[in-house]
């Protein structure tokens, strides 16, 4: 497996950085998760601009221009013969002194690896169970707008899901609202229309969640923002989630409570894969 470090593609086993950085230290960078169609990177532009958004956020220098990381990815994909995978961007802020104070850390870090996606079967699409978390995020932070590489409640809140035998967990925020996955923004469908909570909640602003506002719009279905709790959820005509390496999957569980599942559903799941092929053909 060839890796891309600082410029160079060199063996997974050889891509390592120093004990230093300050990404391993404090989780002091920023990450994206790209998916990878016939070869092509899928809403690269909207993957890198939010990138780019959390990196400018944190005050961290991007060593390449988005085209540059465009190519590079390219050959990424090519050297590996992986056209449908999973591209990860990491940028971290380098080595520095020893402290939170990012003085001296001049000299970025960023990698970018390919991973295996996950086998899909569009005739039978696979649906999850979720439990609600007890981990809890700022409501209205402004670091939910950008993936930053310290997610200790996200991967908390997994944790819990897989002491419980679920495939995710739900957050709320600290207005006790429902707000989204640990790895997923969260949708569920009522009278008719299509729900999402708003971003001000602290939802992260997923590119997957703005294709699926994208297509309702197309479609012509309503879609609106709107608060959450566990008991709309329950009594949704469907739930479901949407994820960069996933797309679109199902709810069917909650807490161990049965969600329905609305047809509108699997209609947004097949316009989602139609757009993706249509994009990267």
């Amino acid at each position: 497996m060839q890796v891309f470090l600082n410029g160079r593609f060199v063996p997974a086993e050889q891509a390592v950085v120093s004990v230093a950085d300050r990404g391993f230290l404090y989780g002091d960078g920023v990450f994206e998760l790209v998916p990878v169609h016939q070869g092509r990177p899928f809403r690269w532009p909207q993957h890198w601009d939010r990138f780019r958004c959390g990196a400018d956020y944190l005050k961290i220098r991007i060593p390449f221009s988005g085209s540059e990381l465009l190519g590079h990815a390219g050959r990424l994909v090519e050297e590996n013969d992986m056209p449908s995978s999973l591209l990860r961007l990491a940028l971290s802020r380098g080595v520095g002194i020893r402290g939170y104070s990012p003085k001296g850390a001049n000299s970025p870090t960023l990698v970018m690896t390919l991973h295996e996606a996950p086998q899909e079967d569009p005739e039978d699409p696979i649906c999850w169970n979720l439990v609600t978390a007890s981990q809890r995020l700022p409501a209205g932070d402004p670091l939910s707008c950008c993936k930053t590489a310290n997610k200790l409640p996200q991967i908390l809140a997994r944790a819990e899901a897989d002491a419980a035998g679920a495939d995710e967990a739900l957050l709320l925020n600290t207005n006790g609202d429902i707000i989204e996955g640990s790895a997923g923004n969260l949708f569920w469908i009522e009278a008719g229309a299509v729900h999402t909570p708003p971003l001000a909640s602290g939802v992260l602003p997923g590119v997957t969640r703005a294709v699926i506002l994208e297509l309702c719009r197309s479609l012509g279905l309503a879609a609106r923002e709107a608060r959450a709790t566990s008991a709309q959820l329950l009594s949704a005509e469907g739930v479901f989630l949407s994820l960069s390496s996933r797309g679109i999957v199902e709810a069917a569980t909650l807490d161990g409570h049965l969600l329905a599942f609305s047809p509108l559903t699997g209609i947004l799941r097949e316009e989602y894969l139609n757009l993706v092929r249509r994009e990267t053909a």
